[in-house]
């Protein structure tokens, strides 16, 4: 069963169950939003995005966004989701993460990009 994220009931007052592409899609997007520390039983989740809108922006902190991300996709998420491309990029005061991946179940690509530092 593929829980809803975040958790929620159906209609008929059951837990709600995700279909495989938007379930994929919230178990990249656990990894990537959560710090590592910030569970209580797997205090090595997560990749650490979230602290870098913080970090000072070049080119060396976008390809080691590119492989913490990468890496953390690879161990949390390796019997899910097979990575194809991570790749981050830097442009003035924006870094952009584009994540591509595909279920190990079927050969189609999901790309999901996440952009910080975005003028409000």
């Amino acid at each position: 069963m593929n829980l809803n994220f975040t958790y929620q009931f159906d209609g008929r007052g059951r837990t709600r169950e995700a279909s495989p592409p938007p379930y994929l899609k919230q178990l990249v997007e656990q990894v990537l939003f959560t710090s590592p520390g910030e569970r209580v039983n797997l205090p090595d989740f997560g990749s650490g995005l979230l602290q870098l809108p913080f970090a000072p922006n070049s080119q060396e902190m976008a390809a080691a966004t590119q492989f913490a991300v990468q890496g953390a996709l690879q161990k949390w998420l390796g019997n899910h989701v097979r990575v194809q491309s991570v790749t981050a990029s830097v442009r003035e005061a924006v870094l952009a993460v584009t994540v591509s991946y595909s279920a190990l179940s079927s050969d189609v690509t999901q790309v999901q990009t996440f952009n910080f530092g975005e003028p409000a």
